[in-house]
């Protein structure tokens, strides 16, 4: 048989993608900033009003898709394993709340120690994996960050970018549909 006989399939680029997110940096927006990384389990505490945040996005129809960099794992501050025991324990917590994340994506790099890369906020590839994987609307979507990186990782992948206080509380739905903007 020859290749011109042979029927492929080619991708459909006009796949309707009609999934929102509610994508969320870690540190300083799930839990407790210290100020450094943020090593261990024992170290993750989770900030007072997130937990209930998160669940009233996932009722409204969000897909909650978390975006951070862990760069400490490039510096050997601590191992992949830990970000992966941390991000365990908060899939379990958002599970007992009547939720769950979607999916997590860090970036494990630090440009120090092993050169650049893709993944990196403020570059908006772990963005695009995940609205690849899951059929993400960006316009439909939103992040909110603690750091201007964030803001423009976020826009990198044609999602909205809010920036809040490090510690701080992410917007409610009203108040994103409402059309937000910051002072």
């Amino acid at each position: 048989m020859n290749s011109s006989s042979i029927n492929i399939p080619q991708q459909n680029t006009n796949i309707p993608r009609k999934n929102k997110a509610l994508f969320l940096d870690r540190d300083g927006v799930i839990n407790h900033d210290p100020g450094d990384y943020t090593k261990s389990l024992e170290e993750f505490h989770i900030l007072p009003t997130i937990m209930d945040k998160m669940k009233t996005w996932y009722d409204e129809g969000y897909k909650i898709i978390i975006i951070t960099n862990q760069g400490g794992i490039a510096k050997g501050l601590y191992p992949a394993t830990e970000v992966d025991a941390i991000h365990q324990y908060l899939q379990g917590r958002c599970i007992a709340e009547g939720f769950e994340i979607t999916d997590f994506y860090y970036c494990p790099h630090h440009p120090e120690y092993s050169g650049k890369c893709f993944c990196r906020k403020p570059g908006s590839l772990l963005i695009e994996k995940a609205v690849h994987k899951y059929a993400i609307d960006p316009e439909l979507s939103v992040m909110f960050g603690d750091r201007e990186r964030d803001v423009q990782c976020a826009q990198g992948a044609g999602v909205r970018g809010i920036q809040i206080p490090t510690n701080g509380e992410i917007l409610s739905v009203g108040e994103f549909l409402q059309g937000y903007s910051p002072s």
